[in-house]
């Protein structure tokens, strides 16, 4: 039997606001453990919950940024359940009535566009945070994170592959990040997903029953765990069994998943209307400010890359990734009048490989967009040759000193002096006149063994425009 997949994604994106949701603790991740969780966190008696407009209005900005329905009205919830980290016995979300309605997001995989319907998006607290290495046989908790603002983002059941989920988890991590709302670190838990993965036979409309793997953080072990989700349910069925609704653990060591707890139906939540909040309501004012300071979306962007700078797809795909490296390619292009695929070239080429030798970012970079326009000048006006501009390249990196500094500090000036490099093209035909014969008799390979012998004799600084010239009126004769 052919058996078809169904996957929807519920990610966890924390908010990158200074405060938590409904209380003034910091949000700072790293503090010592239960030292940035205050009587609000915690549930103590007589505390009462305040929103925190920040959330809201990045909550509004993503909404618009998927094109979809902002809710005029809110309302919070409590989400009744026992668990070690949630201080209060609940935990207050939304329920029936999400901040962020029904939006899209358009990914591509194996050159095919496919637009992924996005259900809700809606406000909520996280939770603290279970400790299981330190404690012999016990389990620590810390609630720092406890309140730390939460958008949940709930896909439709659209996706039919893991590669499906990966592009589609990744353009949304592209595109919070660009937005400035979230800083997508997976490592600390600021971008995290669910999956809900289930199989059905091929053509039948029907849903087969899902399984939820919880708390994946990274696209490798998302592809992973839903790949091995696929493989044991297909083999459940086909053996006799029946796949039953339940939260499951991906376990990256074992590359598997394994059964956590049945699957609790939302009623069993017994939620109801948080009676400390009052309902949110958002006005078109509020929303024609957000929108007037929305900032310009990766698709837009690489479409204005292409057309602008006249940039291949690859390239203007590879820049618009995050926003910090569209802004360095912009401001090093404008600070060296370089012709555009020269910077991107060097960005996505020799830069981009530093970076990921030195496991940086962008933000990180050793060499600064001034410094690498410095550089391209150099390039531009034939003071270096690319060849000699790849040395200066890893002395930047090892050092503070400008372009012009390495340049003149190690006499790597490009010679475009027409006769000394005629002197020595003289020099390398009288001493090869084996290879000089074999040119004239058509055998144009041999050309690129007097280039190379031009410039390992003028130690990589003639101008190779200059040296290709007078070689051929030269072998010309």
């Amino acid at each position: 039997m052919e058996w078809e997949t169904v996957i929807g994604l519920e990610i966890h994106t924390q908010l990158a606001t200074q405060s938590k949701i409904f209380s003034g603790a910091s949000t700072a991740y790293g503090a010592e453990p239960n030292t940035q969780a205050c009587a609000v966190d915690l549930g103590l008696p007589g505390v009462l919950p305040v929103l925190n407009e920040e959330a809201v209005r990045m909550a509004v900005i993503f909404g618009m940024a998927i094109e979809a329905h902002i809710a005029p009205y809110s309302v919070f919830a409590r989400k009744n359940y026992f668990y070690p980290d949630l201080p209060k016995g609940y935990q207050i979300s939304q329920m029936d009535h999400p901040i962020v309605g029904q939006g899209h997001l358009d990914i591509e995989v194996e050159g095919v566009t496919k637009r992924i319907g996005i259900t809700r998006a809606h406000l909520e607290e996280d939770a603290g945070k279970s400790l299981h290495e330190s404690f012999h046989g016990l389990t620590g908790i810390d609630l720092n994170r406890a309140g730390t603002p939460l958008l949940e983002i709930v896909s439709e059941p659209d996706m039919r592959s893991a590669k499906e989920a990966v592009a589609y988890m990744r353009k949304l991590h592209e595109l919070v990040r660009y937005l400035g709302i979230c800083d997508g670190n997976m490592q600390e838990g600021s971008f995290r997903c669910d999956a809900n993965v289930s199989v059905r036979p091929k053509g039948q409309q029907a849903f087969g029953t899902r399984a939820e793997i919880k708390n994946i953080n990274s696209f490798k072990f998302v592809e992973k765990a839903i790949n091995h989700e696929i493989e044991r349910q297909i083999e459940l069925i086909e053996n006799g069994g029946k796949v039953v609704q339940e939260t499951r653990l991906y376990d990256s060591v074992k590359d598997e998943t394994r059964s956590m707890r049945s699957k609790e139906e939302a009623n069993d939540y017994r939620y109801f209307p948080d009676p400390d909040l009052l309902p949110v309501l958002i006005d078109k004012a509020f929303k024609a400010q957000i929108k007037a300071n929305l900032p310009e979306l990766p698709q837009a962007k690489k479409l204005r890359f292409k057309t602008d700078y006249q940039l291949d797809e690859e390239s203007a795909t590879i820049l618009t990734t995050s926003r910090p490296l569209a802004d360095y390619f912009e401001a090093t292009l404008k600070a060296s009048q370089s012709e555009p695929r020269l910077c991107a070239n060097w960005i996505t080429g020799d830069l981009s490989a530093a970076l990921n030798k030195a496991g940086l970012e962008i933000t990180d970079s050793l060499i600064s967009d001034e410094r690498l326009a410095g550089l391209l000048k150099r390039i531009s006006d034939n003071t270096i040759s690319g060849k000699i501009a790849k040395q200066v390249f890893e002395v930047l990196w090892q050092s503070p000193a400008t372009a012009d500094e390495i340049i003149a500090e190690q006499g790597l000036k490009q010679i475009t002096d027409t006769g000394a490099i005629e002197a020595i093209i003289d020099k390398i035909i009288a001493d090869n006149q084996g290879q000089v014969e074999q040119y004239r008799s058509g055998k144009d390979k041999v050309f690129a063994f007097f280039v190379g012998q031009v410039m390992k004799e003028m130690k990589g600084k003639a101008n190779p425009a200059e040296v290709n010239k007078l070689l051929k009126n030269k072998l010309q004769g």
